[in-house]
């Protein structure tokens, strides 16, 4: 998942005394406004380069799908390329190449988003072909069905003929049994099969409005131009009253869960994951920092402990690791996961990630260690800055979990102020089997022919 950081830029008093003039902005380097239709414009002004990125991010995802249209808000994002009312299909793509950019989308539990990075100069080009496709997308069912022979074929080469993909979906769908998030992002393929435009035409009519959108624009442009053109080409675009969100709040998980996915395969595989807390205040929501701190403990660096453990010392896994984002609308999990050397089984690097765990929680970690986890993570959150597109998605991203781009240097000195201590107690406190959740590759033969039972004994 990606992880938040943004950076904030000493202006100049002219570029301050200027930005006072604009009424409901924030005076800082990102700025931001609100226009009159609702749409939130957040700029950030960085002339290293003559390059801008422009996104539009939506705050609709997979979570907020009915059931039975699981990965229609995907299937959106394939038909906002297919043209409007002035825009042929596939027209999109070819402007935005013409001028030397490139552009794509991606979508999300939480969000959908589009993104042209382009030279200055076509920032306005961007905006009005953005903001038609926000008002004017035109679905056609012969660009819709063929559409969704595309989007099978992505589920399969990215899901169906990828074991551990197949592990992560179901680990998904075993932790959480009432909240969204146990659906794939894609979509299940019986789904996927039954789409009609209609489903699309649907969610398009509900969700993308200018009131439920975040526009983002970062790179050599002046704020105050970027906040006339956004007013001039999205602010014409009427607000519309959005659906209620009635979202299931994850029952208590009181006991391990199992599952087993058996598919073709070289090596076994196994994915632990524990129910932990979410970022929601980023002043007082301590664990969380605590958390990803210990992720990185286990596997944020070439000499962390799981490589080093597992993979290295003890030789009895080929590959290890531990995940944890910690930010999002809905629910977070912990994942330990492993796969076995050959000649070792499930149950020992099962036991191996365990007790990495026990061990921390109950020996702790070396302030040298926890020193340089610090300097990596907090590096790592640097250098994106480096990005103008990477500091675009950070801004983005943050704004459609529910957080801020003003809450950047707190996360920052949340995870700068982790101490030794509490990445022991959140070690002691998460990982106890009643919030565990267990999932496994058996490894079919390549041929994918399934294992016959025992015979029973024959009786006498």
């Amino acid at each position: 998942m990606i992880r938040p950081t943004l950076s904030q830029l000493t202006r100049s008093a002219c570029a301050l005394a200027a930005g006072l003039l604009l009424a409901g902005s924030v005076q800082a380097n990102p700025f931001e406004t609100t226009l009159d239709n609702g749409m939130k414009v957040i700029v950030k002004e960085d002339r290293r380069a003559p390059s801008v990125v422009h996104m539009v991010w939506y705050g609709i995802g997979s979570m907020d799908e009915p059931d039975g249209v699981s990965g229609i808000a995907h299937m959106l994002e394939h038909m906002m390329f297919k043209g409007t009312e002035t825009v042929g299909p596939g027209e999109f793509n070819r402007r935005v190449s013409a001028v030397g950019g490139r552009d794509n989308a991606f979508t999300g539990r939480d969000y959908t988003a589009y993104f042209q990075q382009i030279p200055p100069e076509h920032l306005e080009q961007m905006m009005m072909l953005e903001s038609d496709r926000m008002a004017n997308l035109k679905l056609a069912e012969d660009l819709f069905l063929p559409e969704v022979e595309v989007v099978k074929e992505e589920r399969r080469l990215r899901t169906d003929d990828n074991p551990r993909a197949l592990v992560f979906e179901q680990l998904m769908a075993t932790a959480f049994q009432g909240h969204p998030y146990r659906r794939p992002i894609i979509g299940w393929m019986s789904d996927i099969e039954a789409y009609r435009m209609s489903d699309a035409q649907r969610w398009y009519d509900d969700w993308y409005a200018p009131n439920n959108a975040t526009l983002v624009v970062v790179g050599d442009v002046a704020h105050q131009d970027v906040f006339a053109l956004a007013e001039q080409h999205y602010g014409p675009i009427a607000a519309r009253d959005l659906p209620d969100r009635r979202v299931t709040v994850e029952p208590a998980q009181r006991g391990p869960r199992h599952t087993v996915v058996r598919a073709p395969a070289e090596l076994p595989f196994v994915a632990l994951a524990w129910h932990v807390p979410t970022l929601r205040d980023p002043q007082q929501d301590r664990d969380v920092y605590a958390l990803q701190v210990l992720s990185a403990v286990l596997d944020g660096y070439d000499g962390a402990r799981l490589p080093r453990q597992l993979v290295r010392e003890s030789q009895i896994a080929v590959a290890a690791g531990a995940s944890y984002g910690g930010t999002g609308r809905g629910p977070s999990l912990f994942i330990l996961s492993a796969s076995p050397r050959e000649g070792h089984t499930v149950a020992q690097v099962e036991e191996a990630l365990l007790a990495e765990i026990r061990r921390i929680a109950d020996d702790g970690i070396s302030e040298a260690e926890l020193n340089r986890v610090r300097t990596q993570a907090v590096a790592a959150q640097v250098y994106k800055r480096d990005s103008l597109m990477g500091q675009a998605m950070e801004i983005g991203f943050l704004e459609s979990v529910g957080l801020s781009w003003r809450d950047d240097e707190v996360l920052l000195a949340g995870l700068r102020s982790v101490t030794a201590e509490e990445v022991q107690a959140v070690a002691a406190r998460y990982f106890d089997d009643t919030t565990m959740t267990r999932a496994e590759l058996d490894p079919l033969p390549p041929d994918g022919s399934p294992r016959r039972l025992p015979s029973p004994a024959l009786r006498h």
